[in-house]
């Protein structure tokens, strides 16, 4: 392994869960709150705000997309890529659940729960929009937050930071046509060109850009100056993120205040699927082998979600005020506590895995 790449996982290893990162659900809520009170009393500038598209893609919202999710693929070290042999089986079971069974197993939640069990209980012009949220929320696997789960479950840093690298270039090609395929299975007319134009401005650029920013730091200053500029953007990536909540939550305080239901209703096909994919990679790790250190990381990452892109995503396909937004915003809110529960659980079960290690 190359030295900035052992650097790299030494600093990952270090990440802790911050303030804003510990009461992140309080945040989200908060925002609810705030988008709510002034979507009611400022109408007006939420729909100016909302008509500066282009090709359905929101521009202010596609700048704060790119300040929340930059930062975050800043800290990505592709040449962690050298270390997929060396956790090849712990990586192909987060592989096989990310892209394998995550967004269709939520495809079907959504066909079980939205438009069947929940169907009453919701606006019906929305529940193709809510599915569709669903399966967008599911198709993107988590980049930033995974370092944080992983060191709070003692996880193995040089397997989560190449499992986030190669989930990162995966995504650039997989997103797209996972998402489009499942939407049209679920009977939603796909907007293609929106669809590619997001990955393009939201995956593809964002990644190339910070990858050369990346490179750049380090040649001109080092690891010193790569955690400089990481400190400096980190207050303006969640700076972005609440702005971008509060925005969201302007276009949708009226339907939310209509049914406050839907939120708890959207976020039980979420907590199925996390805790069941969870659950899964845990137990194919230990079926297959794998250290602990190793198999606590791959369930966190084959359940938690990179909100930030599917919240950009659905924006730009659905627009502010669909329930696809809204059901990628339940995403974040339940995001914290639910994989706070997933590590409690893997470091409380490590005894039970270690006891009969199978191959």
């Amino acid at each position: 392994m190359s030295q900035s790449c052992t650097v790299a996982a030494q600093r990952e290893a270090g990440a802790s869960l911050g303030f804003f990162e510990r009461h992140l659900s309080w945040w989200v809520m908060a925002c609810i709150g705030v988008g709510i009170g002034l979507g009611h009393r400022f109408p007006a500038p939420f729909q100016t705000i909302g008509r500066l598209e282009i090709s359905q893609v929101n521009l202010p919202v596609a700048l704060l997309i790119w300040l929340m999710v930059v930062p975050m693929l800043l800290k990505i070290d592709f040449g962690a890529l050298g270390q997929v042999r060396a956790h090849w089986k712990g990586i192909g079971v987060t592989l096989f659940i990310n892209w394998a069974v995550k967004p269709f197993s939520m495809a079907l939640l959504g066909w079980i729960f939205i438009r069947h069990l929940f169907q009453g209980w919701l606006p019906p012009e929305q529940i193709d929009s809510y599915v569709a949220g669903l399966i967008i929320l599911a198709a993107a696997p988590c980049t930033a937050m995974v370092f944080v789960w992983s060191n709070l479950s003692d996880g193995e840093p040089h397997f989560t930071l190449s499992q986030v690298a190669l989930n990162d270039l995966i995504m650039m090609v997989a997103f797209a046509p996972i998402v489009g395929f499942l939407l049209g299975l679920s009977s939603i007319t796909v907007p293609w060109q929106t669809l590619i134009l997001s990955v393009v401005m939201f995956i593809v650029i964002p990644v190339i850009l910070a990858q050369v920013w990346r490179r750049w730091l380090l040649a001109s200053g080092g690891e010193q100056a790569l955690n400089r500029v990481l400190a400096r953007l980190h207050p303006v990536s969640l700076s972005a993120l609440l702005v971008t909540l509060v925005l969201l939550f302007g276009f949708q305080g009226e339907s939310i205040l209509a049914q406050p239901l839907v939120i708890v209703l959207l976020s039980i096909p979420i907590l199925v699927q996390v805790y069941g994919n969870a659950g899964l990679a845990y137990w194919l790790s230990r079926q297959f082998g794998v250290a602990h250190n190793v198999a606590a990381p791959s369930a966190l990452i084959g359940a938690s979600n990179f909100f930030e892109l599917a919240v950009a995503t659905a924006i730009g396909l659905f627009g502010f005020e669909s329930g696809a937004a809204l059901a990628t915003v339940v995403g974040v809110l339940v995001e914290v506590p639910v994989m706070l529960s997933v590590v409690r659980l893997s470091r409380s079960t490590k005894g039970w895995y270690e006891s009969k290690q199978v191959g």
